[in-house]
């Protein structure tokens, strides 16, 4: 499928800008268009992480699938999660167009989306009609123009309760003017309150708790990621997912593209997203689970973000250009690679290059 995607379908695809690519490739999954590719279960990739057991260690990070249209067919192709979203309580349109650009030469995406999606209550009615297998993860955002967005994390706390595997509240997109001000040190403890305290009253109504997690940029200062790490440890956070997309412009060959606002990631945001991920293990310690995200593109870079510190891992930019069988490779390449190394559990590799990631520069 990968050979026939590069040389066919990504040819195809690319004559269309991303935007409309991107809706055609989520029409093909709804339609069932893509053959299920997941691989074989190898019990040895099985990864616990707040209470929850991952079939492998591998997700679809939100963006994707925003308004929670394929999650199903996701899991299908052999992901171990999928994270639904980012949405908001009211639909919104999100940023002018064009707003996503490829950069082709680099394997790297610019967005600027902006939130755009249909809002809580069409997601929550999609949601309530799948089948209810496997882990699908609701990254919870703020509508542009709330009056208070702190309020927007707790209701969707509260709407998708019912249906989420475990929550992720995004203040680190950097396409909704002042919201990564919500990673500021006392903006982020009133948000971790209200919304821990949200979780807290839902479980204890559904009798069953629900894991949240908080997903933050790779642009952190030193200062900013001691911040967030003490938040973290000082609330009853279950993880942290570590990275959104960055404004910096590193590894970048297309200048042109480059003076595009809005979030850079795909492979160039790999070695930065990494770096940031081994200073927050660091940071919070062995027992807080993180989940990877930045530029994995291959069995290769998904076990060094494992081994940097990550317990899970999360891509999206590089499938569109390796194609849907992407997560079906990274798999098989994960037991190849336990097999030649006699491991019985993906979990062993996890710390052991932090240190080398410690050394890298940001």
């Amino acid at each position: 499928m990968m050979d026939l995607f590069k040389s066919v379908g990504r040819k195809a695809l690319f004559l269309f800008d991303a935007e409309t690519a991107h809706g055609m490739s989520i029409a093909a999954l709804k339609t069932g268009m893509m053959p299920s590719c997941a691989p074989r279960i190898d019990q040895r990739l099985s990864v616990s992480v707040a209470g929850l057991t991952f079939a492998n260690p591998l997700g679809m990070a939100a963006g994707y699938d925003k308004n929670a249209d394929v999650p199903d067919a996701l899991l299908k192709l052999g992901f171990g999660f999928t994270e639904v979203g980012t949405l908001t309580p009211k639909p919104q349109s999100g940023n002018p167009k064009p707003r996503i650009f490829r950069l082709v030469d680099d394997e790297g995406v610019i967005n600027r989306l902006g939130f755009n999606n249909e809002g809580h209550a069409a997601a929550l009615h999609r949601l309530q009609a799948r089948d209810k297998f496997g882990i699908v993860g609701v990254n919870i955002g703020a509508n542009k123009e709330s009056e208070d967005r702190i309020a927007d994390y707790v209701t969707g706390i509260q709407t998708f309760y019912s249906v989420a595997s475990y929550f992720t509240a995004n203040i680190s997109s950097p396409n909704t003017p002042g919201l990564r001000d919500l990673q500021g040190r006392e903006s982020l403890a009133v948000l971790l309150k209200a919304v821990l305290d949200a979780r807290d009253q839902e479980a204890a109504k559904a009798g069953v708790r629900k894991p949240v997690f908080l997903k933050v940029a790779p642009d952190l200062t030193d200062e900013g990621l001691d911040d967030i790490a003490a938040e973290a440890l000082g609330h009853d956070l279950d993880g942290l997912i570590v990275s959104n997309t960055t404004l910096a412009r590193e590894g970048v060959s297309d200048q042109r593209l480059a003076s595009e606002a809005g979030g850079l990631s795909g492979k160039p945001l790999f070695h930065k997203s990494t770096a940031v991920l081994a200073r927050m293990r660091k940071r919070v310690g062995p027992d807080m689970p993180i989940i990877g995200v930045g530029g994995v593109s291959s069995a290769e870079t998904a076990l060094e973000k494992i081994k940097a510190g990550a317990d899970l891992v999360q891509l999206y930019s590089c499938m569109v250009y390796e194609g849907p069988g992407l997560a079906a490779r990274i798999l098989k390449d994960m037991s190849a690679t336990l097999d030649e190394a006699g491991m019985t559990s993906v979990s062993e590799l996890r710390d052991t290059r932090l240190n080398h990631w410690l050394a890298e520069k940001v």
